[in-house]
């Protein structure tokens, strides 16, 4: 299975047309078609429906496109890496990062070093633990934001500052919005809850999920807020994602108060390149001067 052609599959999967595959590749029609039965005959699975207006993706077709986008990202970003050996004054880094106001540390310490080494580029993701693990572990991502615990057999980590605090987000006219705090097993009770996707067994440490009913679950904060606004159910989440002022909802933290740790996580064994090795010294300087 060659690169280019899975380049060719992309371009039939997103253009949902031969002819306008080959036109936006630039390739012969006949060509690009022989291309992709050669590639359904080596995988023996049919990878799109030909319909009469438009090709779809079957399962199997689905699966080679998720997968043959990671690959040439893969491909692309080793090539930038390689070239990066030249200099290490350019390059681009990957991070994929849990929504929390402690990227911060991250992005001051990247902050201080473009002033040393202009020509590198920083590249930050939003997603779940989940989500940056497979990342991490595909080579697609360089470094994770992550919270709680560390898988310490596959991560090497980096412990960040600063514990993000969880409550709930609320809209400003909600009667628990006259409170200062949120007792989750008094307030809670008979509210409908929005809730990481993530969350599991407990709401919280010694606050069983059961009790509550859920009426959603997001891997994104901001997305979760609207479901806030319309009404749908009140949002547990970490404060200082989403700017409240201005807006209809407010947060209110949890009491007792439950605060989380996060941390910065990479492969073991990988060899990071030169920018990924900078950025980690200038992370580690800062904590060092903030500690003291």
């Amino acid at each position: 299975m060659e690169l280019r052609v899975l380049e060719c599959f992309l371009a039939v999967s997103r253009e949902k047309s031969f002819s306008r595959a080959a036109e936006a590749i630039h390739i012969s029609q006949p060509t690009l078609s022989r291309q992709i039965a050669d590639l359904e005959a080596e995988l023996g699975k049919p990878l799109f429906v030909r319909g009469s207006r438009q090709l779809t993706l079957t399962d199997e077709g689905l699966i080679l496109k998720k997968r043959a986008e990671e690959i040439l990202r893969l491909v692309d970003k080793t090539g930038q890496e390689i070239e990066g050996c030249e200099s290490e004054t350019t390059g681009n880094i990957y991070i994929g990062a849990g929504e929390t106001y402690g990227t911060h540390i991250i992005t001051r310490a990247f902050a201080e070093l473009r002033k040393k080494h202009p020509g590198i580029r920083l590249h930050i993701a939003s997603g779940d633990t989940a989500d940056l693990s497979v990342q991490l572990d595909h080579g697609l991502i360089d470094l994770g934001i992550t919270f709680g615990k560390v898988d310490y057999d596959r991560y090497e980590y980096i412990r960040l500052p600063h514990e993000d605090v969880m409550g709930v987000y609320m809209p400003k006219d909600d009667e628990l919005a006259e409170k200062e705090k949120i007792r989750p097993k008094k307030d809670l009770r008979n509210r409908s809850l929005i809730i990481n996707r993530e969350t599991k067994g407990d709401l919280i440490p010694g606050v069983p999920l059961n009790l509550f009913h859920t009426a959603g679950t997001y891997n994104l904060l901001y997305n979760a807020t609207l479901m806030a606004e319309d009404g749908i159910g009140l949002v547990v989440g970490l404060d200082h994602i989403i700017h409240t002022e201005g807006t209809g909802l407010c947060f209110r933290p949890f009491e007792p108060e439950y605060r989380v740790s996060k941390n910065l996580i990479w492969k073991k064994q990988q060899v990071l390149s030169r920018p990924v090795t900078l950025l980690l010294e200038e992370v580690r300087k800062l904590l060092s001067s903030e500690e003291e």
